[in-house]
């Protein structure tokens, strides 16, 4: 197999905060969207809108999104456009709330949230049955992916081969930190400027609840809005307690298949935490860390090309699934 070259960027992404933007803000997308739309039933009776391209490749990878995300992000999209260039089918999930369309019940996603994934791979067993499965995450995503191999242990779905999971806050009370750390909040500023109005609008959807309306909206960081938001209606006692059970760290070493994690060094979202190198830690997870790629980025000096990270996951997948295969 041919083999892939480190992460190497052209000099203006040599920092985590220009590679971030640029390829947040800049990137075009190769293709519109990924394949068609499917709405399916969650056993709470609400909704999930998934994106399929499916062309029969028995070969099916699952992409995960960062928070406030959905399957329409450049980055989304074209790591999408690349698997199916190498031969695999993608279903791209959007996590509750984030289609487009305001979900049903107060709860929505979070970072922990593994119930509507473990859901989706059920569904995908029942309607794809006897395939070869693959996960790709980012960030909010990569967590959540992470989480859930590491539930399911030994009872894992047999079909799963492998997972990639990118710029991952594994030990999120650290990251929340992190972010609460000079230019950093700027980022935090934008999360607020939607998650605030979607929990807001929960409420008057949802009135008979216990919340405080003010807290939420004078939010200013993940800690304040977790706190006033995120955990109550998850059902967690407190910030810290939903930061602790959302981590994906302490199950890294129950996941029972290979599982590559690609940190980048200079990533403005992640702290020490999150680059654990103990193996005992680690289990069957192969932590990259290239020194430079930012946060969900890795760019490339173009803006219709693929970037680095859509090269990495179609390499790591073909190591497995095609000797798998």
């Amino acid at each position: 197999m041919e083999r892939i070259e480190p992460y190497q960027p052209a000099w203006p992404f040599r920092n985590g905060h220009v590679s971030t933007a640029y390829a947040g803000l800049l990137r075009g997308q190769r293709i519109r969207s990924i394949g068609s739309r499917r709405r399916i039933e969650t056993p709470d009776h609400d909704f999930l809108d998934l994106d399929l391209a499916v062309r029969g490749e028995e070969k099916l990878v699952v992409l995960l999104h960062g928070l406030e995300g959905n399957t329409g992000r450049p980055y989304m999209v074209n790591m999408a456009d690349r698997l199916l260039a190498a031969g695999y089918d993608v279903l791209a999930v959007n996590f509750r709330g984030c289609s487009g369309e305001p979900n049903h019940q107060l709860r929505s996603y979070h970072t922990g949230e593994t119930r509507d994934l473990r859901f989706v791979m059920q569904w995908i067993v029942r309607h794809l049955p006897h395939w070869q499965y693959a996960l790709v995450g980012f960030s909010l995503g990569g967590n959540v992916l992470l989480k859930y191999l590491g539930e399911e242990g030994a009872d894992c779905l047999p079909g799963i081969q492998t997972a990639v999971a990118f710029s991952v806050p594994v030990d999120l009370a650290s990251s929340s930190r992190q972010l609460d750390r000079g230019i950093n909040r700027l980022y935090v500023r934008q999360f607020l400027k939607t998650l605030i109005p979607k929990a807001l609008g929960k409420l008057e959807t949802y009135p008979g609840h216990h919340l405080d309306r003010e807290a939420i909206r004078r939010a200013t960081s993940f800690r304040e809005f977790d706190q006033a938001f995120t955990a109550p209606v998850n059902g967690f006692a407190s910030t810290q307690d939903y930061w602790e059970q959302a981590s994906s760290l302490p199950y890294l070493s129950r996941i029972p298949l290979p599982v590559l994690m690609v940190n980048a060094l200079d990533d403005p979202f992640l702290s020490p935490d999150c680059y654990p190198g103990d193996p005992d830690t680690l289990g069957n997870v192969r932590l990259e860390s290239p020194a430079h790629g930012g946060h969900v980025a890795f760019p490339r000096w173009t803006r219709t090309g693929y970037y680095w990270s859509e090269e990495r996951v179609v390499h790591h997948l073909n190591s497995i699934m095609i000797q798998q295969g």
